[in-house]
Formats: C-alpha cells, structure tokens, sequence
C-alpha cells in the first residue's frame, strides 16, 4: 500500500459512518493477525530513522535475538530503523515477528523481517493493534512518533485499561532527561503518583531488559 492510496479528508467531504466502517474493518483484519492466544509478544518501539551503523540499530538486534531465546516473539511498527532491527534479530534466530506499519504522507515501506503484517491507514489504529496481546514493552530512543507511542501505553496501563505490564527504557542517557523532568515536573506537583511513575523500568543492559520482560 502507497500513500496515494490515502485520501485525507476535509471537513466538506467528511462521511462519519463511511470512515467508522473504514476503522471498524482496520481493527477486525488487523486483530486476525494474533491466532495464538498463548503467544508471548513483546512490542518494541524506536526512531525510524535509526541507520543500521547505528549502535541502537545493534541493539535493538541484539534484543530481538535474546527475546527469541527466551521464549518471546517480537512486533514492532514494521518500518526500518529500530523497528527493522529488532525483527532482524527475532527473525535470524527462527522467532516469529510482527509488523504494523502505517500509512504516511512521506512513503514507509514494511521491512523484510515481518512475518505477519499489517498497513494500517490510520495511527490511531496501529497503536491499537501495537498493544493488543502483549505482555511487554521496551523502548529504544526515537522520536514524537516514539514518545507517543510510549505515553500512550503508559496511559493505558495507569488507567487500567490494559493491565500494567513490565515497560523498559532501554538507553539511560537517552531517557534519563525525560524521567527527571516527569519526576520534577509531574509528580512533584501530583499530577501522577508515585505508583504511576515506578511502572517505568530503565537501564542500559539488554540482559537486564529482558529479565525484567520475564519477571
């Protein structure tokens, strides 16, 4: 799918059940992509634009590796980057692996590592189906696009809409500005708690993360 494909609409020609019925159908035939309710999947997020010299590219192979010996099948948003990298590792190592990319006005192609995609039109609805069925999380550095998909799922899971599952920041220099001023900006004027914030696991060990992924 190209981004030709996409149509994006104005408020003038805007039809509310044609595009309910657009999102509805998005949801159904991306949900039959997870056929094993007993899978373990773990969803891992990072920049796009990662090169594969990229020393966060080698990372995020070398987790989709130990994820793979440890039991775990690996889904991503299915673009390049990260997101190629960490399918790179699962699928090298004979894991299973999950893409779901997303239309965009700049073209992203799936990469060749995904063995059950899915292009979604809308981000909403990746986001959807990059939650469902998991049992983890690990974020690698990346952009808004990255950020926005770590809020959201910590917004979920504090909430309770999806039940709290281990999330991991992989990279403490990346990271440890953005928890230091949630900490001294957030919580310290109680706009989340305490419980809320210590769902958030960090570290720069890849062993590590995927212990705390097991645990």
């Amino acid at each position: 799918m190209h981004s030709d494909d996409v149509v994006y609409k104005t408020p003038e020609n805007f039809d509310i059940i044609s595009y309910m019925d657009t999102v509805a159908d998005e949801l159904k035939s991306g949900i039959s992509l997870f056929k094993n309710k007993d899978e373990k999947i773990v969803a891992v997020f990072g920049s796009a634009r990662t090169k594969d010299s990229d020393k966060e590219y080698l990372m995020a192979e070398e987790i989709g590796k130990k994820l793979v010996e440890n039991g775990f099948s690996v889904m991503t948003g299915g673009g390049p980057g990260i997101m190629e990298a960490a399918l790179k590792g699962a699928c090298l190592n004979n894991g299973n692996t999950y893409g779901v990319n997303v239309v965009l006005p700049h073209e992203q192609e799936s990469n060749k590592y995904v063995k059950n995609g899915y292009v979604c039109k809308h981000l909403f609805t990746r986001k959807v189906l990059l939650t469902r069925n998991v049992c983890g999380y690990i974020v690698l550095p990346g952009g808004f696009g990255t950020l926005d998909e770590l809020f959201d799922v910590l917004t979920l899971m504090n909430t309770k809409i999806q039940n709290r599952l281990p999330f991991v920041l992989l990279g403490i220099d990346f990271w440890s500005g953005l928890l230091e001023w949630i900490k001294t900006q957030l919580l310290s004027k109680h706009y989340i708690t305490e419980d809320e914030l210590n769902c958030i696991s960090l570290t720069d060990s890849i062993d590590e993360a995927v212990k705390i992924i097991k645990g």
